[in-house]
């Protein structure tokens, strides 16, 4: 399991490193995504212990929002007075998405009529 998350871990540094050098507008954790994909997709399968070591990280996701619900409760206050707004932009963003995402996909899907 320890080596799993040192390649795990390793992959985010390097594509940490990669963003860095390289000025990339995308997140070193996301690049390292990339490359563990493609490691994977060479490889032809997935190392059982990788498999365990990453279900083992997906069962303990929700103490990762932990700091974020502290900051949530750290900053009442201000979301009190800010609530509607937020709020509003969230909504906004969240109906431009689900907008850009389904033109994106009428766009690319195969035999799409016009």
């Amino acid at each position: 399991m320890l080596e799993s998350l040192a390649l795990l871990l390793g992959l985010q540094l390097l594509g940490e490193v990669l963003v860095q050098l390289t000025d990339i507008p995308v997140p070193g954790p996301v690049v390292g995504l990339v490359l563990l994909f493609l490691g994977l997709c060479w490889r032809g399968q997935v190392a059982p212990e990788l498999a365990t070591t990453s279900q083992t990280l997906l069962g303990n996701l929700g103490l990762l929002f932990v700091p974020a619900g502290t900051g949530v409760m750290l900053h009442a206050r201000r979301l009190g007075e800010e609530g509607v707004v937020i709020v509003a932009v969230l909504l906004a963003s969240t109906v431009a998405t689900v907008l850009v995402t389904a033109l994106v996909m009428r766009g690319l899907s195969p035999g799409r009529v016009r």
